[in-house]
C-alpha cells in the first residue's frame, strides 16, 4: 500500500510526523492503539560503519 492510496486526513499525520520525526500514537477510547513512527534514515557513514570487514584481498591494478 502507498501513502498515495490512504485517506487526506491520514496522509496529513504521517506527513507530520515525518516533518517532527516524532511518534505518532493513535487511540481508541483513549488508549494507545498504534504508533506510527518514521524511519530514520542514516548517513552513509553511519551505514559503513556498521558493516563487517571482508576477508578477501583485492588486486589493485595501477593504470598509468
Amino acid at each position: 500500500m502507498t501513502l498515495s492510496d490512504l485517506p487526506a486526513t491520514i496522509q496529513t499525520l504521517l506527513n507530520q510526523a515525518q516533518k517532527t520525526g516524532e511518534p505518532l500514537t493513535i487511540t481508541q477510547n483513549g488508549i494507545p492503539f498504534v504508533i506510527i513512527s518514521p524511519i530514520k534514515k542514516k548517513s552513509l557513514l553511519e551505514t559503513l560503519s556498521t558493516l563487517e570487514p571482508l576477508d578477501e584481498d583485492f588486486a589493485i591494478e595501477l593504470i598509468n
